[in-house]
């Protein structure tokens, strides 16, 4: 097969009518399959069924993990999450199953309260910047509070932080979100310089924060999780302490719907955070932090347990990396993909012009995947050519049929794109 940028349109026409045929064969097939959003499958929860079974709701100073109290969350708690995230226990807080609630009222105290610095809602003109393609529900909660999303372009070593640097010099610019070890969708770790970087940023906003989301440091694809550079070292050594909110959670660790979330901050935010949260709630489920204590013990054995959940997920990593380069050999450089060392994601990047046409094609032929243009601020991408993918739910046969029906799809949109119909 010649390459499609090579074709002439006779070419390309026989090439169309040649997909479509195969494309309405398997369209009757009667796949029905949902790769929209990066869930754990049955056989990953069941790995943590264990903690339904543990009974004891004393903590380790005696206290009653039933009743009210610790607004901070348990000490054991905050001891496990301080070791995941490499903080002080003293400056975790440990909250309920999410973390982007955490997230949420964070950004809803910058904006009545000012973490330390003047509200955010007093500056109209407020902005947040979103490193592209990124998480589609941080950019959700800023849009969601009235920010203005400036996008930054991601590099395989994080966010471009030539713009970065340039852009916090505007006031109103309040802060960055990030998800430094396999981000979403991309898969990629920010590099040693590019952590130093965003520790040594100068931001004009006298309350600018670093919102570190961690979802996936411990969810590794090869022999050991990668080892992203300590945010909060890095701005302790570059004296900005106070920069910097990390998150993380369990979230695809043990149970989405029933994990446990936390955070951690530089003492005067961390302050500020507390106080800010008092009016809200008495205390988490501290019964669930509890379990999870006893569950998983450490990070030692988080990491054994992620080494099971591994076992379950790489294959359909590794298939669909296969498939689709199998699938798209032959046609020329009209789509290339990212190969993600962990998380929950890998980025697929079609001919501009043509995501939205592909997903449209998967969608009706049973296969729906994630939106094009989610992963962009309000759900734009200027290109049109990104399409996240999330092969960890389904089972690895459907996977695989999944993967030869978006190949169909991507070279079928390449080739209407090209001939321009």
């Amino acid at each position: 097969m010649a390459d499609y940028l090579s074709m002439g349109k006779a070419e390309l026409e026989a090439e169309r009518q040649r997909l479509l045929a195969i494309y309405e064969t398997k369209k009757a097939e009667g796949l029905k399959l949902d790769m929209s959003r990066g869930k754990p499958c049955p056989e990953q929860l069941d790995l943590s069924m264990g903690l339904l079974d543990i009974k004891e709701y004393k903590t380790e100073s005696g206290a009653d993990a039933r009743n009210y109290g610790f607004l901070e969350g348990i000490p054991e708690a905050r001891r496990l999450f301080g070791e995941l995230l490499g903080v002080d226990p003293a400056q975790v807080l440990v909250g309920g199953n999410s973390s982007l609630q955490l997230m949420y009222d964070i950004i809803a105290a910058g904006c009545k309260d000012g973490l330390g610095g003047t509200p955010w809602n007093e500056d109209e003109h407020r902005k947040f910047l979103c490193p592209v393609p990124g998480y589609d529900r941080h950019f959700r909660v800023t849009e969601h509070f009235g920010f203005d999303l400036i996008s930054v372009p991601m590099r395989e070593d994080g966010p471009d932080m030539e713009i970065v640097e340039q852009l916090v010099k505007d006031p109103h610019v309040k802060g960055i979100w990030c998800v430094p070890t396999y981000s979403n969708p991309d898969g990629y770790c920010y590099s040693d310089e590019t952590v130093r970087r965003l520790a040594a940023l100068e931001p004009a906003a006298d309350n600018f924060k670093i919102m570190w989301d961690n979802a996936y440091m411990v969810h590794y694809l090869e022999d050991a999780p990668e080892q992203t550079m300590n945010i909060m070292d890095a701005c302790i050594a570059s004296g900005h302490e106070e920069l910097p909110i990390l998150f993380c959670s369990t979230s695809k660790i043990t149970f989405p719907g029933a994990g446990v979330s936390a955070l951690a901050a530089g003492p005067k935010t961390f302050a500020q955070i507390s106080k800010s949260l008092f009016p809200m709630i008495i205390s988490f489920d501290k019964m669930n932090q509890l379990r999870h204590v006893l569950f998983l013990k450490d990070k030692a054995h988080i990491l054994l347990h992620m080494e099971r959940h591994k076992q379950i997920i790489k294959p359909k990593f590794d298939a669909m990396r296969r498939l689709l380069a199998e699938g798209l050999a032959d046609c020329g450089p009209i789509a290339h993909w990212t190969d993600p060392k962990g998380g929950y994601f890998l980025s697929l990047y079609t001919l501009p012009g043509c995501a939205k046409r592909t997903v449209a094609l998967c969608k009706e032929a049973g296969v729906v995947l994630t939106g094009a243009g989610a992963a962009y601020p309000y759900g734009v991408d200027p290109e049109d050519t990104n399409i996240r993918l999330a092969p960890t739910f389904p089972q690895l046969g459907e996977v695989e049929e999944a993967t030869k029906l978006l190949c169909i799809a991507v070279r079928l949109a390449a080739v209407e794109h090209l001939l321009g119909a």
